[in-house]
């Protein structure tokens, strides 16, 4: 009876820390350069994306189901910088390593569901990109702003639940082994790792994101590009092949940028036991590179955009050389 009250009050207990301890990159030195260089892409990329957003919002003829998903796509890449970068500078520059129990939690929830959300941004402009080329006679009837919209508002709900019961998870381990977590911020995997009582319902979920946010995204915009170029192989012009290619090149540049760093690292990980350092360096950098490559894509690629900045910036310097003239 003794031994059945002990496992009740054991399960029943959950010993939840203060304060976690960051590690970041050990034992490497001038890591602060590291450090100064993420900002720095941190700096790009709130500006770039910053630019993209306010262009889409003033400009009307950018008031389409397209650049819907790229307001969508800055808007996360914004928010993923801002939950992400500002705290790693805090963390390792200041030499503020330790983290309360709740802010982990907060700052987790915040860095998976922007980052989630490029994802899922990335799918919704590969459909939109199919819609476009492969039934265009339709495009305009079945791919609207407001049918868009839609989808991004049903994405941004159920992805915020989705995030909020991973996280939410994490409150049911006890946490009486560790609380060092060998990572550069509150990452999911360490910290439920770190638990010394049962963690199976986090690992369940953490595969489960894995196969929600990585797997099946990535078969979505495979077999959206193999109809693609399916229907791509049915214009007899080479001319036009191109033409109809050329508005999938910032798409397929946003995709290689998104899911290449990652499936390496998974890769990496799964076929060698990488060190805790290389982990943070491979990981972060999947992270941040993206956001500050996104808005910088879609300006050098996108002939509206373009276009915009380069009538913003003559509009300015106009004045400034009539002032030198006179």
């Amino acid at each position: 009876m003794s031994a059945i009250n002990a496992n009740f009050s054991q399960n029943i207990s959950i010993v939840r820390p203060e304060y976690f301890f960051i590690t970041g990159l050990s034992g490497i030195p001038y890591s602060s350069c590291y450090y100064m260089f993420l900002f720095f892409t941190y700096f790009i990329a709130v500006i770039a994306n910053s630019v993209v957003l306010f262009i889409i919002a003033l400009d009307r003829n950018l008031h389409s189901p397209k650049y819907i998903g790229v307001f969508n796509l800055a808007l996360a890449d914004i928010g993923e910088t801002n939950a992400l970068i500002p705290n790693m500078m805090k963390t390792f520059l200041f030499e503020s390593q330790y983290i309360s129990y709740n802010s982990c939690l907060a700052n987790m929830y915040f860095v998976f569901l922007f980052n989630t959300m490029q994802c899922f941004t990335l799918v919704v402009l590969a459909y939109d990109r199919f819609m476009a080329i492969c039934l265009p006679l339709r495009y305009h009837a079945v791919v609207t702003n407001t049918s868009m919209s839609l989808i991004f508002l049903a994405i941004w709900t159920l992805n915020a639940f989705l995030i909020a019961l991973t996280v939410s998870l994490l409150t049911r381990l006890s946490f009486c082994k560790s609380n060092v977590i060998q990572s550069y911020f509150c990452d999911h995997g360490p910290v439920y790792r770190l638990a010394c009582n049962d963690n199976s319902m986090s690992s369940h979920m953490a595969k489960l994101s894995t196969a929600l946010y990585l797997v099946t995204p990535l078969i979505i915009i495979v077999l959206s590009y193999l109809g693609i170029f399916l229907a791509l192989s049915r214009i007899t012009t080479w001319v036009g092949r191109l033409k109809a290619l050329k508005t999938c090149v910032s798409h397929l540049l946003l995709v290689g940028i998104f899911f290449l760093p990652i499936i390496c690292t998974y890769i990496a990980a799964l076929m060698l036991s990488l060190s805790p350092n290389a982990r943070v360096i491979s990981t972060s950098l999947a992270y941040v590179v993206p956001p500050m490559l996104n808005p910088i894509i879609y300006v050098l690629n996108t002939a509206e955009i373009k276009d915009l900045i380069q009538k913003f910036l003559k509009n300015k310097s106009a004045p400034i050389r009539e002032s030198i003239s006179k």
